[in-house]
């Protein structure tokens, strides 16, 4: 029972920094109909930005602060050049280019700092554990990473439904044409939006940057975690991306601790581990399909 519960929190931390990471995307494409696979990209941004100015000030609040911001700026210097020229293009020019763009970043930050991997450590603080409810002990950082998705989910929401801002994003999602026509400037609004998605990756980036090595294409295999996410949730939906995160890093961390030691009471301990982890590897997928079988457009559609 203590293992289960340490491996659902496991779960829902993972679930709320795929969130941070999904959220961003799921935003982009609602309001401007973006396919931006260079997402990722901004996740390794901020976490670069964080170690290295970390390692300078000794301070990793300071380096969590420049790591959100390089990633917005990186992102809405991105938007600017390249990102604007793509709207009206088909969702494959769009592909090409954001993968081109993963490529750019990548070899760009392996010419600038090298193939090794920095570290980050979080702050003295929160470098402990905490006794839980049932005597578990469990690492404070974590918890945090937890309480940060669960603000940045409620920030979201308060921001998309109670402001002018908000208003103007709901309404981009809807009609673009028509906000334009009332004196929105499209182009800010959708350069704005991008940044918030690129400095909410560089967050997830900046926080995981402390319980993983800093490396060049990290970003890459989070990305594809957060499509899943976006399309169990529902592509456009804020609140698609929440219950889908939570759903996917449940489902993914409990298939990968209990998998294999269920298959061991058939087969050998070398074949369990084997055959587990790769039906493991495979289960968000299959929880995926069996999700659009009866929900097309995911569990929280935004136009429904």
């Amino acid at each position: 029972m203590t293992l289960l519960i340490e491996q659902l929190i496991n779960g829902l931390q993972l679930g709320t920094m795929l969130f941070l990471m999904a959220s961003g995307l799921t935003l982009i494409f609602g309001v401007m109909g973006l396919i931006n696979l260079a997402h990722g990209s901004f996740y390794m941004v901020g976490a670069y930005a964080t170690a290295l100015v970390s390692a300078t000030t000794g301070s990793f609040l300071v380096g969590l602060a420049a790591g959100i911001a390089v990633a917005a700026a990186v992102g809405a210097l991105v938007e600017l050049i390249v990102i604007r020229r793509l709207y009206h293009r088909p969702h494959l020019d769009q592909v090409l280019a954001t993968f081109a763009l993963i490529l750019i970043f990548s070899e760009g930050t392996r010419w600038l700092f090298g193939s090794s991997p920095l570290w980050l450590n979080p702050p003295a603080a929160l470098s402990g554990s905490v006794t839980l409810p049932g005597g578990l002990r469990y690492p404070i950082y974590r918890l945090v990473i937890i309480a940060v998705g669960i603000a940045v989910a409620v920030g979201m929401y308060l921001l998309i439904s109670r402001t002018r801002l908000g208003m103007r994003i709901r309404a981009g999602e809807s009609d673009r044409e028509m906000i334009g026509a009332l004196g929105v400037n499209i182009a800010r609004l959708y350069t704005l939006v991008f940044a918030m998605g690129a400095a909410l990756a560089g967050l997830a980036g900046a926080m995981v940057g402390a319980l993983q090595s800093v490396q060049v294409g990290m970003g890459e295999p989070v990305l594809i975690l957060a499509f899943v996410v976006i399309v169990i949730g529902g592509i456009g939906s804020i609140k698609g991306a929440l219950y889908g995160a939570i759903l996917v890093g449940v489902v993914d961390t409990l298939g990968r601790i209990f998998l294999p030691a269920f298959f061991r009471h058939f087969m050998s301990p070398s074949e369990a581990a084997g055959v587990g982890s790769a039906i493991a590897a495979m289960l968000i997928y299959v929880l995926m399909a069996v999700i659009l079988a009866f929900k097309p457009k995911g569990l929280f559609a935004a136009h429904d």
